[in-house]
């Protein structure tokens, strides 16, 4: 009798400690990525004014050094302003639902115990999406050609690097070679 409770505490045990693989992992991460990037949208969509400043005083350059040999790059023409503000935001959304589709996939596998190739691709696909806007797009792109580095009042590269990693980290994780879930064997009480 203690030996079958021992046998079953330790199944209940390694059914706790199943949420700490590598792919639960990825699963948690995916999903926490997605649901940041969907309140990023939320945001945006909700409260376009604000950040719609933010992207108009970066392309035009209004707030840097006014140095001759930079302000050239700058985009002065509010359509385009707003068409770049728009694409970011259609970006984000894309991403974002990619990403959903990875963690429900993620979830889906776990719980069957089955092949996590499906939500590894769609991870990576989205964690990708989200590298190049925060890494290209605002790192480089804004950081660098539009000089936001200069501006006090209207520079995202704090948030851009806080994205990067925590996206980078995440693709990281989601890349790592995992052991399929084992199928429990009759008996196992799992």
């Amino acid at each position: 009798m203690i030996i079958s409770r021992m046998t079953r505490s330790f199944a209940g045990a390694d059914r706790v400690l199943a949420l700490g693989t590598l792919p639960v992992a990825g699963a948690v991460l995916t999903a926490t990525v997605a649901l940041d990037l969907l309140l990023v949208v939320l945001g945006n969509v909700t409260d376009f004014g604000t950040n719609q400043q933010y992207v108009h005083h970066v392309l035009a350059m209004d707030t840097t050094f006014r140095d001759g040999r930079l302000i050239w790059r700058a985009v002065t023409s509010p359509a385009l302003q707003d068409a770049a503000y728009v694409a970011i935001i259609v970006w984000e959304a894309l991403a974002a639902l990619v990403l959903a589709v990875g963690a429900v996939s993620w979830f889906a596998a776990l719980g069957r115990r089955r092949d996590c190739t499906r939500a590894r691709q769609a991870s990576t696909l989205g964690l990708l999406m989200g590298l190049v806007l925060f890494g290209a797009g605002f790192l480089a792109i804004g950081g660098e050609w539009f000089a936001m580095w200069q501006s006090k009042a209207w520079n995202g590269l704090d948030a851009a690097i806080r994205n990067v990693t925590w996206q980078g980290l995440a693709l990281i994780v989601v890349q790592l070679p995992s052991q399929r879930a084992a199928t429990p064997r009759s008996g196992d009480g799992v």
